[in-house]
């Protein structure tokens, strides 16, 4: 961090019209980079993680995503810092056992291996209801690990999605016997949203798989990736914001 002498001072400022005026200027100048980023090798990057940003559009009646800028860079102040205020739930996530059973661990206790390698991408776009196994079984490769489900044709940035597809226990039980540690997918649910059993949240703990929600697919092809979607460590919280990536495997 750094330290302000005691002659400088710092304001407070909320992120208005102003400051979101620059940050669509900034998206739409490099929104063609983002898109064909490489390492340093030369492998391709896709970023599946949703911005987070003031306007981001969360499940119904949860916490709302909210930034503000507690310090300003102007004047005295030689800084911008901002304070966050949002659900663990926003974005692109990660549950933790936690967040569906009352004495499952937490987020911050969370292996990492299943967040970090191979990944196969599958689609299987439709507007609502549970996947069935018969949607997947024939193209999932053997010995995958880590499956990543795309359920949206187009990811919807600006509105919540009222229905949308996810996984079957059904689903969940296959893929857990099949040895699947993670499964992943666009839609904000591994149930639906008026669901209160969580039934494909418990198959999930019944494998000791892990999961990750809300991730954006568009303009990635199905097939088979490396996996790099860290959960931050948040020691006693339900899950994380990730900041998820595809890399080409060569």
């Amino acid at each position: 961090m750094f330290g302000l002498s005691a002659g400088l001072s710092c304001g407070r400022a909320s992120i208005g019209e102003a400051l979101q005026t620059a940050f669509l200027s900034r998206t739409a100048q490099h929104e063609d980079v983002a898109l064909i980023q490489t390492d340093e090798t030369g492998r391709r990057i896709w970023d599946i993680s949703q911005d987070l940003r003031n306007g981001l559009p969360v499940w119904p009646g949860d916490t709302a995503y909210d930034e503000t800028r507690t310090w300003v860079l102007e004047g005295g102040c030689p800084v911008n810092v901002s304070r966050l205020t949002l659900s663990t739930h926003s974005g692109a996530h990660a549950d933790a056992p936690l967040h569906y059973d009352p004495e499952g661990p937490t987020i911050g206790a969370a292996r990492l291996m299943p967040y970090l390698g191979p990944a196969q991408l599958i689609s299987v776009v439709q507007a609502d209801g549970r996947i069935s196994p018969e949607a997947v079984a024939d193209r999932l490769a053997p010995g995958v690990r880590r499956l990543l489900l795309r359920t949206f044709e187009t990811f919807p940035t600006d509105a919540w999605p009222a229905g949308f597809a996810c996984p079957s226990p059904e689903l969940i039980d296959m893929l857990g016997e099949r040895g699947v540690v993670l499964i992943g997918l666009d839609a904000p649910s591994l149930d639906p949203e008026d669901a209160k059993d969580l039934v494909s949240h418990l198959m999930v703990r019944r494998h000791g798989m892990a999961i990750l929600e809300g991730l954006v697919f568009d303009g990635v092809p199905d097939g088979h990736y490396e996996l790099i979607a860290l959960p931050l460590k948040l020691t006693t919280a339900d899950a994380s914001p990730v900041r998820a990536i595809l890399r080409a495997l060569d």
